[in-house]
């Protein structure tokens, strides 16, 4: 019991008519449940590309910045930039938390623009090394997220978060 987060890549792979056979996709099943899906119905495949485990402070993030503020555990869309700018803060955080003089800014900061989130079995909301360590993951995870896509290939896929609790 407790939060998890998710982010889901979507990929668009549905095949029309008007498509050339260099464009078209081709799926292959394999499996128990083969025989019950039919490559030709699919029209994208999901990915879960992301995964956090009480890491309240992103989880905040997202529900501030994709969720209206709403934390209802409902999909959100999530933008390719809403990850670059969610990976570049983590980042920023962590490269102020490496300067021991910097260290007390960067708690202060942290408390304004990436804040621990209270919530039912949420983890710690202290800023403990819990909380860079998810940091620091986040951080991990966004940007072989991001390398993975490429530049200029962001509009052939879409992105979801999602938590439970």
């Amino acid at each position: 019991m407790g939060l998890d987060s998710y982010l889901y890549k979507r990929t668009y792979v549905k095949n029309w008519d008007y498509m050339t056979p260099e464009e078209r996709h081709t799926i292959t099943i394999a499996g128990p449940t083969a025989a019950d899906i039919k490559p030709a119905r699919i029209s994208e495949i999901i990915e879960q590309v992301a995964y956090w485990r009480k890491a309240n402070a992103i989880h905040g993030w997202f529900v501030r910045n994709c969720q209206d503020g709403v934390d209802d555990c409902r999909d959100a869309s999530v933008e390719v930039e809403q990850l670059i700018d969610l990976r570049d803060l983590c980042r920023e955080l962590l490269a102020l938390r490496t300067t021991a003089p910097a260290e007390a800014a960067a708690r202060a900061w942290c408390t304004n623009v990436l804040p621990p989130t209270v919530g039912c079995f949420f983890g710690s909301t202290e800023l403990d090394e819990g909380y860079w360590d998810h940091l620091a993951d986040t951080d991990r995870m966004l940007t072989a997220i991001l390398d993975e896509l490429g530049e200029g290939l962001y509009g052939r896929w879409s992105f979801t978060y999602s938590s439970s609790w």
